[in-house]
């Protein structure tokens, strides 16, 4: 049996932080608004000289420092972000650059707030058919350079960031050993003008700003993420209870706590750093591992499930025993 083993995690964010009162001082909005319909209180925003690549790199070398190998020893680097330092090449060849270990495979999964679940499928697949052997798996934004900021209903709602994890294929005869046990991937193309960006190379040709629904999603992010939690705890045959962590992407603390009673899951099983980080998109779910790992809740043996849903729509889910 060949399962992609994780090694180790690491995070990034951009040096300036922004409370919710300082935005209040540039934005028609409050910290008591913004707290009580997001349980946000804080976000990162990319400063001058700090990019989505430059963010997954910082990531990308901690995860490393923690897995104790170098980068050479990588040989697939997959970095989902929807905000590319440029249209292309990848940003991960970027990536793969700077970390010294060109040559092997790299390049960009856009599923936006999904895409680090998209990215660990892919990887996962990968490792398992022996196209490669140790992956860097990063979800890297900055979300801030898509934001309306006239807009309030969703410019307090992101930020910036990258968290990155690096996997191993290792073969094991034990059905308990460590590894990806199960992932469920979903997209739905319909909802498409629910959450969006207004522009493209191919349509206006330009970069575009974000436009949300957020009633419309909130709806459908609590239906989607249960099911596909339900979908994979079926196909791992397991329960709830035998959960020992949840890492939700990190949208909005309302829809965290919808989404925990509908599965009955307690609370404190919840990894929770929106009130943090805010949403940052496909970096949400790798920041909110590494902070759990790093803290010490996260340890060697646990079975967690990793979930996200973002525009397109897209969703999914991972299951983990660490």
């Amino acid at each position: 049996m060949r399962r992609s083993v994780l090694l180790g995690t690491g995070s990034a964010l951009p040096e300036r932080a922004v409370s919710n009162l300082e935005l209040a001082e540039q934005v028609d909005t409050s910290d008591e608004w913004i707290v009580e319909r997001t349980g946000i209180r804080n976000r990162h925003i990319a400063g001058e000289g700090e990019t989505t690549g430059s963010l997954a790199v910082a990531a990308a070398r901690q995860a490393l420092a923690a897995a104790g190998i170098e980068a050479k020893a990588i040989d697939l680097i997959i970095v989902a972000t929807a905000t590319p330092d440029q249209t292309f090449p990848a940003t991960a060849t970027s990536v793969q650059h700077m970390l010294g270990c060109n040559g092997g495979i790299a390049f960009d999964v856009a599923a936006v707030c999904s895409g680090f679940l998209y990215a660990l499928g892919v990887a996962d697949s990968m490792l398992r058919t022996g196209m490669a052997t140790r992956a860097l798996v990063i979800g890297a934004e900055t979300f801030s350079r898509i934001l309306d900021w006239e807009d309030r209903a969703t410019c307090v709602l992101f930020g910036d960031g990258a968290g990155a994890i690096v996997l191993e294929a290792r073969n094991s005869d034990d059905a308990d050993a460590p590894g990806v046990l199960v992932t469920k991937l979903h997209a739905d193309g319909a909802y498409n003008e629910l959450l969006y960006v207004d522009g493209g190379p191919a349509t206006t040709g330009t970069v575009g700003k974000l436009r949300m629904k957020g009633r419309e999603v909130f709806r459908h992010a609590v239906t989607n993420l249960s099911d596909v939690l339900r979908e994979t705890l079926d196909e791992a045959g397991i329960e709830v209870s035998d959960l020992d962590w949840l890492v939700p992407h990190q949208a909005n603390g309302r829809i965290l706590d919808a989404t925990a009673r509908k599965l009955r899951m307690a609370p404190e099983k919840v990894v929770v750093t929106v009130d943090r980080h805010a949403n940052t998109s496909a970096a949400s779910v790798p920041l909110a591992l590494d902070a759990a790992v790093r803290d010490g809740r996260i340890k060697p043996g646990q079975l967690i499930m990793l979930e996200a849903m973002g525009g397109g729509f897209t969703w999914g889910a991972s299951l983990i025993r660490v």
